[in-house]
């Protein structure tokens, strides 16, 4: 791997004494902080707008509501609220009123859930699962063999058209739930609104991705071992 390119996850510096936490802090090569600055200064241009401005003020907002004991000292911080819960705010300090569900079938108890908890706070939905149109799997290029379920008809993914009923529906705010690797990048790439991720999917794991990550020295050694 190239050490000219941006490689935070490489720093080796105690987060208290890298350059992006403290004035005069140390820096390693790759970091972006002494590398980038084009960068920064182009997305300190695009904060200039005010949309984007109160994104990104409410955004950093929700992160600190978080946490309580904030006043005891960041030493004494610790979370108090899941994910689900700070969405709900987030949309809440954003003034939004309609919001989109983009899900997997897989996850369709779960969706029904996500939806109730947000329409009884309020908000108005917007959902759509991933099978809609039952369009074939082999009108993308899909041969048989390549299906999950081989010998029978099959429903593509169809993210781009779950993002195109999010825009005809015009939500203002876009959840993600479940979505296939690669399907969730096609819906993110087409849909207008704004998009979070409330799960990830990963099958194997019950939709927790970072257990493989956790468990990479037992488990999951094999990943390190190529």
């Amino acid at each position: 791997m190239s050490q000219a390119l941006a490689g935070c996850a490489r720093c080796g510096i105690q987060t208290k004494d890298r350059l992006c936490q403290t004035e005069g802090g140390k820096s390693p090569a790759f970091c972006p902080t002494d590398n980038y600055q084009a960068a920064v200064d182009a997305a300190l241009e695009e904060l200039k707008k005010p949309e984007i401005l109160e994104f990104a003020r409410q955004a950093s907002i929700q992160e600190a509501e978080g946490y309580a004991n904030k006043k005891v000292g960041y030493e004494h911080v610790k979370p108090v609220k899941p994910r689900i819960l700070e969405t709900v705010e987030f949309a809440r300090r954003m003034k939004y009123k309609r919001l989109g569900l983009a899900f997997c079938l897989g996850l369709r108890p779960e969706a029904k859930i996500v939806e109730k908890v947000f329409a009884a706070e309020g908000f108005e939905m917007v959902s759509a699962l991933c099978k809609m149109g039952r369009t074939p799997k082999e009108d993308i290029g899909v041969r048989d063999d390549q299906k999950i379920n081989i010998g029978c008809f099959e429903s593509m993914c169809n993210p781009i058209a779950q993002a195109y009923v999010m825009n005809e529906e015009k939500t203002e705010f876009n959840i993600v739930m479940g979505l296939c690797v690669g399907h969730d990048s096609l819906f993110l790439k087409y849909a207008d609104a704004p998009c979070t991720v409330l799960a990830a999917k990963d099958r194997l794991l019950g939709h927790n991705p970072l257990a493989a990550v956790y468990t990479i020295d037992t488990y999951y050694r094999s990943l390190m071992n190529k």
